[in-house]
């Protein structure tokens, strides 16, 4: 085959790659056999397809071609057999023994023998080689890295395992090419042909006089998709591909790395035993298969036609024959920082510690408590947005009788400790702190200042140097290192030591906890300047290199756990940042711009998997991460050390740095400027209450505490983002000085329920109107907060953008400017099957795609997924009966949909596979409502029998459910819906019901706040958190509109219906159904009504925010006590 028809060959391969064509991609590998895809074959050894395969391998060699191949299909037949053999198959394992197996004889007779023999065994790892054979999964993972090894050392597959680089859909392109051309030979020239054909040439019809454009702005190329604007279909969307290929780690980490090609590749004679786990860590990392295979393009009309199933990912690529539309707010939704100016270098907040800062920690959910070690062995945890420091305690020995007798002796002759580390645990519910002596205290949180003892582990001989934590086999561990040269694993819930790693000639200085491909590993650097890498075994350091420096160097990954990267200072001050390529245990990158001679260690963070910093010269110094060359530094007003400590927290929205008197100063950018600004305001909130008031837990925090009393036992963790400053709880902040100029904490001044009544008072637009649509049924903000959409009752979706201009130099939704009601040129309408349907007695139901493309909707029928761009139908799915009513995506694998159903159950259907993987029974009415915790790991649904149920999303089995209680003297109506929404917090949920306001806490269950409606008042028809989670919205059948602060469900404000309705539609009966919250802004809303009419709501720019929060005291006229027992109502009667 020529040159040409070969690389005609990967551009088909490339073409059905995009258009999701998955067997024959496959198919023509295997026939052509140019192209050996190494991440299909890894899923289908990983599935244990052994058929499929040595069919794919019969492709690219057969058994008895070489030394190699030979290996190949022997490891995977002696895997097919130990299976069934573990199974106590024995007739499928004798089969697989004569038919598979015995080829192996002529060449190995011992061998074969040896591996009959095994069929007389009742557990084959009775056989000394076999002993240490796991389960099944690890025993695949750990045959392929040796197969993947075979396989690279191969030479049939020299040139085989590489895909040519090649841009986005380049078949298409070249098609479009060609088009061009023929479209400047036609003799008349048409401005916008219309191509329908590729069968034949194209020719223009009749002449009309119009010029033929140039091949440069010739609208049959449209404009080719760009790196970074419109990402590829596959790479990013709502249904992520099952695995994505990653790194593998510490690939070719060795002490003495080999010169040959292959290293580590046993050509020799094959064996009984299986390959160890250190060839795990050491295998060579898999050629990365071409990016275009891996993030299929394209929507093409042909894909709406196919039945299969289909994984989409988040961002779109337009096919290169259609002009793209323009959709602000999808450029670069990968990336959260667009430029340097949004890294965090305004000082937005001065601290004092009292002692100077040694390591900082911001919490991994509430993002403005920061932790602080000092160097005299202080503990302190600010509030950082309202100043406030919640906790400050000097170092103490828990318990000085189960300390050693060295630490007791060190503590007499010299009390003094220095913290070393500090650091969260992931979820929040744990901090440890590493000290200069022995020492590792583990304490547990509970929100606001409850921070209680855990574990104290007499950890190491000397100073403890690091701390982390980690999930081996899904188990919180915590692993320390210290000047005894040891890295150690304690089991996180009862402090008992699981593993010594030893081998380290210098105290060690640092870990790295991290996994890959379902191996957990530690790395760790000595003062020496060894990097060594641990399993969780007894079986030794896997690699053993040198740092950078060789003295202090700490390690740290990307957020993303894609990139590695490593900070050192040398003895003689020299610094050093470096990226690794793990593949192969080298410097990828080495970072410019430090002082020559750093006047200490520096310390590094990283943030947004994109920007590196780090303290040196008296400054914060910026890296991109794709370039060598310092991006900037900042000094932070001046007052800095020379090598400030520093930390981001996780948005990288704030940076927490070390300054001289003992000071930490909060560097932000704009989010995090916003941020301090929300928390500043929920200050005041909280210092309304008495001077003399004892401090105390927000109820909300109490329950979480109450709920996590057993410590680790419960997953709530109370990661409690209901921390009372967050939620302007009563707790004394008499230190604290309000600093909200308009407001006082004058006790004289009465509180008073903001009343808006007229349109003067509030900012309020109604959106263009579609003459088509009668009733709003469901509506959201588009994630990027410049569009809103709706689904009406008719089942037709509608699409409002806001434009970048002069008045709205954002392009994000606001009341100032009208949106466009947006279409494509097309024409078409978004509009759900409704096949024998009445729509309007249909329940419908949407759900948004992470990054705005895609939105998955029904109205009775089946399940649509529309493009949002285009609104063409990407497929259908699961008609009824029984008929979809709500829909939620899972937060971590966006293939995975919950779908609840009018005959009461959920359904977890795998879109990717097309196929229903539980179904959830428990409700006995349809589904109303459904909202996942990641924090938790929980599904929580509601039903239109009033009831609750909380799911864990690992097995999906029921862990609790509760029915809701109906105020007494009110009557639900037969079709009444229960609506839930996840706190920020991620451990509260929004309970919206006609009768009631509640917020839950999950792990229990209990209701820890309810707001009641008088008899009188008019049933409550939707509500939601506002989306810092500060407000909730809620809208009433009566037309009225209230404003909840949500710590309190408290009425701040109420706006009634001539405040946005005219006088002669106030009078018709509209109301409101449906109300959504913009995602960035805390103080905008929207409606959709009755008669179809949308509206956004905002403050008055004079005002800033809807009313003043009423005091935590009970001084409203509310009947709400301040700190209510579990479970308490009250209503604020004398409010509505």
């Amino acid at each position: 085959m020529s040159s040409l028809s070969r690389e005609l060959v990967f551009l088909i391969l490339q073409f059905l790659e995009e258009e999701k064509f998955k067997e024959t991609v496959h198919k023509l590998e295997q026939e052509s056999g140019f192209f050996f895809n190494m991440k299909y074959f890894e899923e289908e050894v990983h599935n244990g397809n052994w058929d499929e395969v040595e069919r794919y391998l019969s492709g690219f060699t057969k058994v008895d071609d070489n030394r190699y191949s030979m290996k190949i299909f022997f490891e995977i037949r002696k895997q097919k057999y130990l299976e069934a053999l573990d199974k106590h198959d024995r007739s499928k394992a004798v089969d697989i023994l004569v038919k598979d197996l015995k080829v192996f004889a002529s060449f190995n007779e011992e061998l074969f023998k040896e591996i009959t023999q095994l069929l007389t065994l009742e557990n084959f790892r009775e056989n000394e080689q076999l002993s240490k054979y796991g389960d099944t999964k690890s025993a695949r993972a750990i045959m392929l890295v040796e197969l993947k090894k075979l396989i690279e050392a191969n030479p049939l597959f020299r040139d085989k395992l590489q895909f040519p680089s090649l841009k986005n859909s380049r078949l298409r392109t070249l098609i479009n090419q060609s088009l061009n051309w023929q479209h400047q030979l036609c003799k008349n020239p048409r401005p916008n042909p219309d191509i329908k054909t590729l069968f034949v040439d194209h020719l223009c019809g009749q002449p009309n006089g119009a010029r033929a454009p140039s091949p440069a702005n010739n609208p049959l190329l449209g404009s080719l998709p760009k790196a970074g604007v419109f990402p590829p279909l596959g790479a990013h969307g709502p249904f992520q591909p099952t695995q994505t290929p990653v790194p593998t780690p510490l690939a070719g980490w060795m002490s003495n790395p080999p010169t040959v090609t292959h290293p580590a590749v046993s050509g020799g004679a094959i064996g009984l035993g299986g390959p160890s786990i250190t060839a795990a860590l050491k295998h060579p990392r898999t050629p990365p298969t071409n990016a275009s295979l891996d993030y299929p393009s394209g929507d093409s009309d042909h894909v709406t036609k196919r039945t299969r199933a289909m994984g989409i990912t988040d961002e779109v690529n337009l096919p290169v024959n259609v002009m793209p539309v323009s959709f602000p707010g999808h450029a670069g939704h990968s990336q959260a920082f667009g430029a340097p100016d949004d890294l965090p270098k305004t000082v937005g907040r001065t601290l004092n510690q009292g002692s100077s800062a040694m390591s900082m920690d911001f919490h991994p959910i509430q993002q403005t408590l920061l932790l602080v070690g000092t160097n005299v062995g202080d503990i302190g945890l600010w509030e950082v947005g309202s100043r406030e420091r919640l906790v400050l305690r000097n170092f103490k020995v828990w318990d000085l009788g189960a300390c050693s007798m060295p630490l007791q002796a060190a503590l007499v002759k010299d009390p003094g400790v220095s913290v070393n580390r500090v650091i969260w645990s992931p979820d929040g519910s744990l901090f440890g702190v590493a000290y200069s002596r022995h020492i590792v205290q583990i304490c547990s949180y509970h929100g606001g200042d409850d921070v209680r003892q855990h574990l104290e582990i007499d950890a190491h001989i000397g100073g403890v140097n690091d701390l982390a934590f980690s999930h081996p086999n899904k188990q919180l561990c915590v692993i320390t290192c210290g000047d005894d040269k040891t890295i150690k694993v304690w089991d996180a819930t009862n402090g008992t030591r699981q593993y010594t790693f030893e081998g380290h000639e210098a105290p060690v200085y640092s870990v790295c906890p991290h996994y890959k491909e379902n191996i957990q590993f530690i790395f760790s650097t000595a003062l020496d300047g060894k990097i060594k890498a641990w399993l969780y075994d007894n079986l030794g350091s896997r690699v053993d290199y040198d740092a950078p420096g060789r003295w202090c160097t700490t390690m740290a990954y990307s957020a993303d756990g894609t990139r590695l990267f490593s900070c050192g200072t040398s003895k003689d001050g020299e610094s050093h940042i470096v990226e690794w390529n793990e593949s192969e245990g080298a410097v990828k990158r080495t970072y410019q711009g430090f002082r020559k001679r750093s006047l200490g260690v520096v310390q590094f963070d990283t943030t947004k998997n994109r920007f590196l910093a780090a303290g040196d010269d008296f400054s914060i110094k910026f890296w991109d991460m794709d370039n060598v060359q310092l991006l900037t530094n900042i000094d932070a007003d001046g007052g800095l050390p020379a090598s400030p400590r520093i930390r981001f927290n996780k948005d990288g929205a704030l940076l927490a740095v070390s300054a001289n008197d003992n000071g930490i100063k909060i560097l932000v950018n704009s989010d995090g400027l916003r941020l301090l600004r929300t928390y500043e305001n929920l200050s005041y909130d909280a210092s309304r209450a008495p001077e003399n008031a004892k401090p105390g837990l927000h109820p909300i925090s109490a329950a979480v505490a109450a709920a996590s009393s057993a410590g680790l036992a419960d997953r709530v963790a109370a990661s409690v983002v209901a921390i009372s400053g967050a939620n302007g709880d009563a707790r004394n902040l008499g230190d604290v000085k309000p600093r909200i100029t308009e407001e006082s904490n004058d006790k004289s001044k009465i509180w008073k329920l903001t009343e808006i009544g007229e349109p003067s008072q509030c900012r309020s637009l109604k959106l263009p109107e579609n003459l088509r649509v009668t009733k709003i049924s469901r509506l959201i903000y588009t994630n990027s907060g410049n569009a809103i959409l709706a689904l009406a009752s008719n089942a037709i979706h509608l699409l409002w953008k806001w434009q970048r201009s002069d008045r709205n130099s954002s392009g994000k939704a606001t009341a100032n400017v009208s949106p466009q009601l947006w279409q494509p040129s097309s024409g078409i309408l978004m509009t759900n099957d409704a096949t024998d349907i009445n729509p309007e007695e249909a329940v419908p139901c949407f759900a948004l795609s992470k990054n705005d493309s895609y939105v998955m909707s029904a109205s009775g029928g089946k399940i649509s997924l529309f493009n949002m761009m285009t609104f063409k139908t990407m497929t259908t799915f699961m008609p009824p009966p029984p008929a979809a009513t709500f829909l939620a995506f899972h937060p971590q694998d966006n293939n995975i949909i919950a779908i609840g159903m009018d005959d009461s159950t959920i359904q977890i259907y795998n879109v990717r596979v097309d196929e229903v993987k539980s179904k959830l029974k428990g409700h006995s009415k349809r589904i109303t409502g459904l909202a996942f915790s990641h924090v938790l790991n929980v599904l929580v649904s509601s039903g239109a029998d009033a009831q609750l149920c909380v799911w864990s999303s690992d097995g999906w089995e029921k862990q609790k459910a509760r029915y809701l209680q109906v105020p007494a003297g009110r009557t639900p109506t037969s079709q009444s819906d229960t609506r839930v929404q996840f706190h920020q917090d991620q451990i509260h949920f929004l309970v919206v019901h006609e009768t009631q306001l509640a917020i839950y806490e999950t792990t229990k269950l209990d209701s820890v706040k309810q707001w009641v409606p008088r008899e009188s008042a008019a049933p409550i028809s939707h509500a939601t958190f506002s989306c810092d989670s500060q407000l909730v919205y809620a809208s009433f059948l009566d037309a009225t509109l209230c404003v909840f602060t949500a710590a309190h469900l408290r009425l701040r404000c109420r706006i009634n219906p001539l405040a946005y309705l005219s006088p002669n539609v106030s009078n018709t009966n509209v109301h409101p159904l449906v109300i959504a919250a913009h995602p960035q802004e805390p103080n905008q809303f929207a409606l959709g009504l009755s008669d179809g009419g949308v509206h956004v709501f905002e403050p008055l720019e004079s005002e800033g925010k809807w009313g003043v929060p009423p005091p935590a005291e009970n001084g409203s006229g509310s009947s709400v006590p301040t700190t209510p027992s579990v479970g308490a109502s009250g209503s604020d009667q004398a409010q509505r």
